[in-house]
Parts: structure tokens; C-alpha cells; sequence
């Protein structure tokens, strides 16, 4: 197994930053708490000072930048974040975690410490009201790999104020993130974060940087917010043709949209009508595509939720 990551210069802004957790305070930490990496939420946690600059200084924040960390855990990323973000909004569901959150920033953070604000809650369920002072402009963090999709998608949708992100995940999620059509990994993840944002691969983090050390690579995912490809379509059509498409991937379009038009043939006259050969499939298309089919919908056809 490769090591971490040489040690590179930190940006200026992490010069001087000495507070950041290290494996042994990661587990005296934890030792502390009572708190054992759990696989039900996902729990990996950072342990390399090196990887959480590495990250802070990929997702390129402004000053005025509003962090947006979900998963904090025992605080190695956030303590990354406080000197470069006017502000950290840090989304923990662990109550433990998120109650000790505050005491690891106020001991090693120093007066940086002011700018963190931590939420014990469930991030697939927050809400832009409660991320509201002051609102998210950017999405940093170590995402739970079992919810990492999920969790990116739902903040894109509930959070207009977000333009960017720089997130890690599980490197077989990254490269579906930022697949293309016509890849063997390119489905609906790929699709729906086009939606919303241009994303690219950004690097690969090892797996022993971790505690506990997971069985596969992590992978780097950045991502720019975008107007969506159309105005004239509800987001929503448009994912519940991208579902439909990929439901059934070795189908023509023609077929797997079948239950979603109410018919072969009323599919196919909505893929004809948007310019696109209802023997292709669903692996081929792009986001404009897709809006496409969804605005050439029969009236009947059902939206995602």
C-alpha cells in the first residue's frame, strides 16, 4: 500500500496553522468521546494533515467563502477550513460528534473558532432556512460513502447560493460523478450533477489516511455551479426520464421509456420530437438531451419526486 501523499508546501492561508489532528490525536480524540468509526454512517475518518490541505487548497476558496462541511467527525477538515472560509457550517448527524465539535475547535483552532457553526442534523434532510447565517457558497467535505450521492444532489437542489464544491468520495462514486455519455460508468449520478454543475476529477486520496483504513481508493470531485441546460422544464421531468433511461440500460430508448410515456409509441414520438433516434440508449445522451425528451413529454408522463 502507498503512502500518504508527500508533504507540500501549505497555502498561505494554512501557513502557521498548527492545530490540525494528526493519527494520534485522532484516536486519543475518539478514546475521549467514546466514539468508534461506525459503517452504518459512513464513518472514515481524515487522520494526514497533508490530505485535508490538500483538499482546502483544491477547492479554492475565496475569503468571503461560506464552507459547507457535512460529516465533520472528529473535526480534521474543519479545523482545515476555519482559517480560509469567512464561515464553516458544519453538518454532523452523530450527536456526539456534533456536541464535541465546538470544544476541538476552541482548543486547536484558537480564535478562528468564532466561525464555526454546527448543525445536529441529518444532511439529506436540511433545509436552506437552517443554513441561512449566512448562507452556503461552498460545499467542502469527506462525504459518508453510503449517502455521498444522495447528499450532493439534495444540497445542489436546496441550496441556490452554493457555486462550488470540492468533495470526496469513494473513487468508483467519483468517477461516476464526472463521467461523460457514452462511458461504461456514465448513469444517473453522472447525469443529474451535470444538472446542476460542470464537475471534473480532481485527485485520488489513499486509503491510508484513514481511520479506520477503508478497502478502496477515495476519489476528489470538484464541481462549478451552472444554469440549468433548460427553463422551460421542470427539473424534476427531466430526472424522471433520466431514472427511466437508466432503469433498464440495455433497452432502447423506445422501450425503457415505454412506462414512463404510457406506451412504445408515445415514447418514441417524444424522443423523434426531440431530436433524438428512439433506438439509442440512455448511456449515449447528454443533460441537454434529456431536457429535451422532457420538454417533448406526453402530458401524462409522470416527474420524479
Amino acid at each position: 500500500m502507498s503512502g500518504p501523499p508527500a508533504e507540500t508546501p501549505p497555502p498561505a492561508t494554512l501557513r502557521g496553522v498548527t492545530g490540525l489532528l494528526g493519527p494520534a490525536e485522532i484516536r486519543d480524540l475518539a478514546a475521549r468521546l467514546g466514539v468508534a468509526p461506525t459503517k452504518k454512517l459512513g464513518q472514515n475518518f481524515v487522520h494526514d494533515p497533508n490530505t485535508v490541505r490538500r483538499i482546502v487548497t483544491a477547492a479554492g476558496l475565496a475569503p468571503d467563502d461560506v464552507a459547507l462541511e457535512v460529516g465533520p467527525g472528529l473535526g480534521s477538515l474543519t479545523l482545515a477550513l476555519l482559517p480560509v472560509a469567512a464561515h464553516v457550517h458544519a453538518v454532523e448527524i452523530d450527536p456526539t460528534l456534533a456536541a464535541a465539535l465546538p470544544e476541538t475547535a476552541a482548543r486547536h483552532a484558537g480564535p478562528d473558532a468564532g466561525r464555526l457553526t454546527v448543525h445536529r442534523a441529518d444532511a439529506l434532510r436540511i433545509r436552506a432556512a437552517e443554513l441561512a447565517d449566512p448562507p452556503p457558497t461552498a460545499l467542502v467535505a469527506n462525504l459518508p460513502y453510503n449517502v455521498a450521492v444522495p447528499v450532493v444532489l439534495h444540497l445542489l437542489a436546496e441550496l441556490p447560493t452554493l457555486r462550488q464544491g470540492l468533495v470526496m468520495v469513494q473513487k468508483e462514486v467519483a468517477d461516476r460523478l464526472v463521467a461523460g455519455p457514452g462511458s461504461k460508468v456514465y448513469g444517473i449520478p453522472s447525469v443529474k450533477l451535470a444538472w446542476y454543475a460542470r464537475a471534473r476529477a480532481a485527485g485520488k486520496v489513499p486509503p491510508n489516511v484513514f481511520w479506520p483504513v477503508p478497502n478502496v481508493d477515495s476519489g476528489l470531485v470538484a464541481f462549478t455551479r451552472r444554469e440549468p441546460p433548460r427553463d422551460d422544464v421542470p427539473r424534476q421531468r427531466v430526472f424522471a426520464v433520466v431514472d427511466a433511461a437508466f432503469a433498464q440500460r440495455r433497452k432502447t430508448l423506445r422501450a425503457a421509456l415505454a412506462g414512463w410515456a404510457g406506451g412504445a409509441d408515445r415514447a418514441a414520438a417524444a424522443l423523434t420530437a426531440a431530436g433524438v433516434d428512439p433506438g439509442a440508449r440512455g448511456e449515449s445522451l447528454t443533460v441537454e438531451q434529456f431536457a429535451a425528451i422532457a420538454a417533448s413529454a406526453p402530458a401524462a408522463a409522470p416527474a420524479a419526486q
